[in-house]
């Protein structure tokens, strides 16, 4: 039997291209002499599992143009110059998003039994105003006075003491990293950094803005643009003071266009208006959790930063309706141990970020963190984060200050990834408290309360409402039912002060839902304590809420899975886990042979049967060219067929970061990637088959 040694190479790039320095097969004219190409392309594997990803710095622009260039993204209607914070997902960003979906549906809505919901994006205007987002949906926006081109107040400030921080550290002789410009975008509003070399006591001063710009209210960054004399970047002009811009876009509903909505900004309130309908799937109990995936929109002021701040998104939010008086978490003990990076409200409003290391149940214990579940939940966020592949060490979890808190809210964290636009907000965790169902409740009437039953029989004292039905109606005329309903909506709380007032005044006034007010007199409205007999405690859940911005999210990741070869700085990576990989295998046939083609049809088939998304490579390219621009797609195995598999059924399995490969029986090369698409880790799984050293018999 003639025994032919066929040997295929482990490529080396030059520093500008990816073609490699010995070519692979392409014609089956090379296997008639084996000792002379034998002689051609002996090279040595790499040996070693250690990757260097840090040899290069990161630099943004090579990676989103890696991103335009392989079509993650691109501008929505590009061709017709697009448009400001809208963007279309080309096959490897849809299919990445996809998967970081699909794992985020495994992770929270499957292992936590949490309830699924599909809510219209078309919302009532009456929703979003009982909701508060008519009124309190906004952005503080500035305008330069003579071009009226408008900033986000708090970007324009963050932008401007930004820079002469940056220019401070120039004076200084400091070395300072240069932001990329933002490729996505046909212009951006830069602030330009000048050498001068501020006082200590300056730099100090904007620090502490900095680090509490979240917390400024309207009145207060006016006070600070005036102060710190901020103008127009590019123009040099004076701003207007800040004025309240609604990020929500509205529509009409229906050819009459009587029927006011808005494309809904959240997809919370799809949760709550269909509370009732949901406890009773759940047959009335407490806890548990609903959960949606879909579409928000936002109409962003001034959307920069590429996929981070834009005008349509997609959200996964989740409403988990808690006791208010019990908020531990059956499996709370299941993750206290894990240890987080924290930045509490209280280190933020001394002008500081120090950040604090603790374990969850440590900052459940000390009080950081107000309740279990509220804990519960930031640790599975941190899980789940870490899980689709961003690194630990550059993700923190901020808490609100008061003025970024809304008043019904007991606590409110944000996950915060770093990337080289800065810290961005990616995941807010939030008790809500009662707020939304109680409003919902009282302005549909519609109780949305769990009915608990009691052990025991319970005597409480409660207020009871007294209307002068007679008098009333003839009183308030067509405004008696609207009246009654905010009466009747008071809470035991609400109830005990007009009482009070009552007594005190004989009158008390009313705020309907109209937004008017009418005065009450004691003489037809009487508040009683009365003793009552209880078997069924009813009360309204609180509500713990994680949101995750899905496209925040994704690009993060992204940021965090580039890298370049060491030994070429041209040659960009994606180690994205195999999880969420857009591709999870490459087939590379090393000719164009036609004997392959059965070959490939069926390894590419059996792959997809088993759910694992393949590509062909086919093309004339060397295969290290192949291999590379995959590695571009985050593609993290790829397998080749050459003549050996004709002859052998021998298969060889390439690992992307490593570049090491295995070989072994077709069969046990597709089981082994199974298993590493499953979460079996390379180290482990590589192992099973014996490396390949280039070189095999036919």
């Amino acid at each position: 039997m003639l025994r032919t040694l066929v040997s295929r190479p482990f490529h080396t790039y030059s520093s500008s291209t990816y073609q490699p320095t010995l070519g692979a097969f392409t014609s089956r004219a090379c296997f008639t002499t084996s000792s002379s190409f034998h002689a051609r392309s002996k090279m040595a594997a790499p040996s070693s599992s250690e990757v260097n990803k840090t040899a290069h710095a990161f630099e943004r622009s090579a990676l989103e143009g890696l991103l335009i260039k392989r079509f993650f993204f691109c501008p929505a209607f590009e061709i017709y110059g697009g448009v400001k914070g809208l963007f279309d997902y080309g096959p490897p960003g849809s299919s990445l998003q996809a998967n970081i979906i699909d794992t985020w549906r495994k992770h929270f809505i499957i292992e936590e039994e949490m309830l699924e919901l599909d809510t219209t994006i078309m919302t009532l205007s009456d929703v979003l105003k009982t909701s508060g987002h008519v009124d309190k949906f906004t952005d503080w926006m500035v305008k330069d006075v003579k071009t009226n081109e408008v900033f986000r107040a708090d970007h324009l400030v963050e932008g401007v003491l930004e820079a002469r921080l940056k220019g401070d550290k120039e004076a200084r002789g400091a070395k300072v990293e240069e932001k990329e410009d933002d490729p996505t975008k046909k212009k951006k509003k830069k602030v330009k950094s000048v050498a001068i070399q501020l006082e200590d006591s300056v730099v100090a001063e904007y620090e502490s803005i900095l680090a509490q710009i979240d917390n400024f209210n309207g009145k207060e960054l006016g006070e600070l643009i005036r102060a710190q004399k901020i103008v127009s970047p590019e123009t040099g002009n004076e701003v207007s003071e800040p004025v309240e811009f609604n990020l929500m876009f509205d529509t009409q509903i229906g050819p009459t266009g009587q029927i006011k909505g808005y494309l809904r900004p959240e997809t919370a309130q799809g949760h709550f208006v269909n509370f009732n309908r949901l406890l009773e799937f759940n047959n009335g109990r407490v806890p548990f959790a609903s959960a949606q995936i879909g579409k928000s929109f936002r109409n962003e002021i001034s959307p920069r930063s590429g996929l981070l701040r834009v005008r349509e998104f997609t959200m996964a939010e989740i409403e988990h309706f808690v006791d208010p008086l019990d908020k531990a978490h059956d499996r709370f003990e299941s993750v206290k141990h894990i240890k987080l990076n924290l930045l509490p409200k209280d280190v933020q409003t001394e002008g500081r970020t120090d950040l604090s290391q603790l374990t969850i149940g440590e900052a459940v214990a000390s009080g950081m963190v107000d309740n279990e579940t509220l804990g519960y939940f930031i640790a599975r966020i941190f899980l789940f984060l870490i899980k689709i592949g961003i690194n630990p060490e550059r993700l923190r979890f901020r808490q609100h200050m008061a003025n970024e808190m809304a008043h019904y809210a007991a606590d409110c964290w944000d996950a915060e990834i770093h990337t080289s636009y800065g810290w961005i907000e990616c995941v807010g965790c939030a008790d809500r408290s009662a707020y939304d169902l109680s409003v919902h409740s009282a302005k549909t009437q519609n109780k949305m309360v769990v009915r608990q039953p009691l052990k025991e029989v319970r005597i409480v004292e409660k207020m009871v409402v007294g209307l002068d039905k007679k008098v009333f109606g003839p009183r308030f005329k067509k405004d008696a039912k609207i009246v009654e309903d905010a009466i009747m909506a008071f809470d035991e709380e609400k109830l005990k002060e007009v009482a009070a007032e009552l007594a005190e005044k004989q009158s008390t006034t009313v705020r309907a839902s109209n937004g008017q007010d009418y005065e009450v007199p004691s003489s037809i409205f009487t508040i009683t304590p009365t003793t009552i007999r209880e078997q069924v405690r009813e009360f309204v859940p609180n509500v713990i809420e994680p949101s995750f911005g899905i496209g925040r999210i994704l690009y993060s990741l992204l940021e965090h899975s580039y890298w370049a070869r060491e030994d070429d700085v041209n040659r960009g990576v994606l180690s994205l886990p195999p999880t969420i990989a857009p591709i999870k295998v490459l087939i590379v046939p090393i000719s164009g042979n036609t004997e392959f083609k059965p070959l490939i049809r069926e390894v590419s088939q059996t792959l997809r049967g088993l759910g694992i998304a393949s590509r062909v490579d086919d093309s004339g390219a060397s295969i290290g060219k192949r291999y590379a621009r995959n590695d571009e797609l985050g593609t993290p195995f790829g397998v080749t067929l050459d003549f050996a598999s004709l002859k052998n059924g021998t298969m060889t399995l390439r690992e992307r970061d490593t570049t090491l490969q295995v070989i072994g029986k077709i069969d046990e090369v597709i089981k082994l990637v199974a298993d590493l698409c499953s979460g079996l880790e390379w180290s482990e799984g590589s192992k099973r088959l014996p490396a390949y050293t280039g070189e095999q018999e036919i």
